[in-house]
């Protein structure tokens, strides 16, 4: 599938347009908030453990390659326990990393197979599930955001990346493009080699939490 060519276009165009129309829909009271929340939890989960299934019947379990431990991975069961839980915790985690992490592979997509084989489909759909989830949490006024949920969100971030470095190191894997950058073409390729990029990469996510944050945050109190 090209890169912005008109499947790819059509494609992020229709994530957008249904993240946008849940969150609206939801904040508008036109449609039952947690009902809806609830079905899109259970279906993330549902289809990440399809795919799980697929792929492990497909190319077994090859440890250590092949561990859910990239950042969309655990993004999605980070959006799925949000929808459900509304814990304050995960909707600030999906709605900063989710948005940045999703929207990001969602527009330089690392795709295992062509579209529209199963791999690709399940990529847009799992990847535009966590985008849903976040704008329907947060912009649907599910669950608002706390003050200073960028720190809690970019730390919960660097710890888990911090994790899967470790992994890396003592397996000799390349979760989350830490050793290594992706095939396809991505921002990193922009930031340098490594270990450059990787200090890049923190700068440009901070950046664009910083983004995120400005048109969900707290109202400061008015003074009396």
């Amino acid at each position: 599938m090209p890169l912005f060519g008109t499947i790819h276009l059509t494609l992020l165009a229709s994530i957008a347009v249904t993240a946008a129309l849940l969150a609206i829909l939801c904040r508008t009271g036109r449609i039952p908030t947690r009902p809806t929340r609830l079905i899109l939890g259970y279906t993330l989960g549902l289809n990440e453990l399809i795919w799980w299934a697929f792929r492990y019947s497909h190319e077994g379990f090859n440890f250590p390659n092949n561990l859910p431990l990239q950042l969309c991975d655990v993004l999605i069961w980070a959006t799925v326990a949000a929808c459900i839980t509304l814990s304050p915790a995960l909707v600030e985690f999906t709605w900063f990393a989710g948005l940045a992490g999703a929207g990001m592979a969602l527009l330089t997509p690392d795709l295992w197979a062509p579209w529209p084989q199963y791999p690709a489909i399940y990529f847009f759909l799992a990847h535009g599930g966590i985008v849903a989830g976040a704008m329907l949490l947060v912009a649907g006024r599910l669950s608002p955001l706390r003050p200073h949920a960028l720190w809690r969100a970019f730390s919960m971030l660097i710890a888990f990346a911090s994790f899967v470095g470790a992994v890396n190191q003592m397996a000799g894997t390349n979760y989350m493009y830490l050793c290594r950058k992706p095939g396809s073409a991505s921002l990193l390729d922009q930031l340098g080699p490594w270990p450059i990029y990787l200090i890049g990469g923190a700068a440009v996510t901070l950046a664009i939490f910083g983004l995120l944050w400005l048109p969900v945050r707290p109202a400061k109190p008015t003074p009396p």
